[in-house]
């Protein structure tokens, strides 16, 4: 006889930042997001009414409101609310010397692999390439990535340009550490095959050491405008009679063929072939809806997401979505967009969370303000790093204007202008506009007058403004 399914009001799948930020607030126990890193066993003691189940999801059967777990038990909800987030999109699936880096277990997988690592080959130009590359030292890095310059998902060109000199200087030693919210889920079942996991957040590398064994002075190669055409290992490259392109410690290749042998190889679209000990895939993700899209009536966003309404609702009823899970399916304000970023998957943990309990209780609430700007802090290359609204000038066509402000070393300012408003913004380094610049963007004050002294050094704007 089948064992009775187990009960919650509220369950909440996934144990990311999404996935926490909502189990807490969803039960009002939450005061301070900055708090120590924990394992799920000490979540679950500060917050009784929290149960924290070790398993993956297996199967959804929404029409019967039923999550089956891989061991077999069975739960029954009230509302389910999903945050199994997303994983990696490899470029190749099962070649041993192929690392996806997306949880706390794959990094330090990595970490282990780079220790014996001479040369590593890194391809994608996301997040995580962005900080490896700088991060690793001691051995060779040959970065490929399919467009014209670095980072561009969150800077143009000239902020690349800007970036790139950090790449030959001299590191400034490591902070202190960071304290930060991340809960850790204990081993168990799914752990084997990364299923589980949840994702890097912010200053995931720190207290991390990225350093190979080898005395090798720092030399990143940047290949842009290609891809990995295919994946070799070494005998399969041999068999070729080609030869590898060699890596000067500057960080150039050269005609001269690569001497040295190597466990795999990686042929580029450009033609040219590189050996290395380690290939990084850091190409992006998947969102994670296998689990519960089969048998339901899911609607699916274009990059395969949840589509969810402005309440974090799916199309399935009483089953919400937030995080990289889940994909925006409302009329976005016109400075915000949808990026799977730490920012964004725990606001939209924690709106869900206000959102299911509102329907609860009949309810009814308006939008939470986070979604009113885009608004992301990080740090790359050593440079805190402020994206705001349209900083791309992403939906705007060619009916807008660029405004900049370069000190070499020190700053890059990217302001981006329509119909003299202020539609987004860029800013490197410690520029100290970052709240003038969001205040500007959200009341949309014609700046047609301003226009000259809006990036003057000898101007204190936040004075004009205040």
């Amino acid at each position: 006889m089948a064992a009775a399914a187990r009960r919650g009001k509220f369950v909440v799948v996934g144990g990311g930042i999404a996935g926490v930020t909502c189990a807490e607030q969803v039960l009002r126990t939450l005061e301070e997001f900055d708090v120590e890193e924990q394992t799920s066993g000490a979540l679950q003691s500060q917050y009784p009414n929290i149960k924290v189940v070790h398993s993956a999801v297996k199967e959804l059967k929404a029409d019967e409101q039923t999550l089956i777990t891989e061991d077999g038990t069975q739960y029954r909800y009230e509302q389910l609310c999903v945050c199994a987030g997303a994983r990696p999109r490899l470029i190749v699936e099962g070649n041993p010397y192929v690392l996806g880096i997306r949880d706390t277990d794959s990094a330090r997988t990595f970490q282990q692999h780079l220790a014996r690592a001479r040369r590593v080959l890194v391809v994608g130009n996301g997040g995580i390439a962005l900080e490896l590359v700088y991060e690793m030292e001691s051995c060779e890095v040959v970065w490929a990535i399919k467009d014209k310059s670095i980072g561009n998902a969150y800077f143009d060109a000239g902020a690349a340009e800007f970036l790139i000199p950090q790449l030959k200087a001299e590191k400034p030693p490591p902070p202190l550490t960071c304290k930060r919210m991340k809960y850790t889920t204990d081993r168990g079942a799914g752990w084997e095959d990364g299923r589980l996991g949840s994702a890097l957040g912010p200053d995931w590398h720190e207290g991390m050491n990225l350093r190979a064994a080898h005395e090798i002075s720092r030399c990143v190669h940047i290949e842009a405008e290609c891809e990995v055409r295919r994946v070799l290992l070494h005998q399969e490259f041999m068999a070729l009679n080609v030869s590898a392109s060699f890596v000067h410690e500057e960080g150039k290749d050269s005609a001269t063929s690569d001497p040295v042998e190597w466990p795999v190889y990686a042929e580029l679209t450009s033609g040219k072939i590189f050996g290395c000990d380690l290939i990084v895939s850091a190409t992006g993700v998947f969102p994670n809806v296998e689990p519960f899209v089969s048998g339901n009536n899911f609607t699916l966003g274009e990059d395969g997401g949840l589509k969810v309404d402005d309440h974090m609702r799916t199309s399935v009823r009483d089953v919400y979505a937030a995080g990289d899970v889940c994909t925006a399916g409302w009329t976005p304000s016109p400075h915000w967009q949808q990026m799977r970023l730490w920012t964004q998957a725990r606001q939209m943990g924690w709106y869900a969370a206000k959102c299911m309990a509102a329907d609860r209780l009949g309810e009814t609430i308006e939008m939470d303000f986070c979604f009113e700007l885009f608004a992301h802090v990080t740090k790359f290359f050593n440079y805190k790093v402020i994206l705001l609204g349209k900083y791309n000038a992403q939906g705007l066509g060619t009916d807008h204007e660029l405004l900049l402000r370069c000190t070499k070393g020190r700053e890059y300012v990217k302001v981006v202008m329509q119909g003299g408003r202020m539609m987004g913004a860029v800013l490197l380094g410690e520029t100290d506009l970052e709240e003038t610049f969001e205040n500007l963007i959200l009341n949309q004050m014609d700046l047609s007058s301003f226009r000259e002294d809006l990036l003057d050094p000898n101007v204190d704007i936040e004075d004009y403004f205040d």
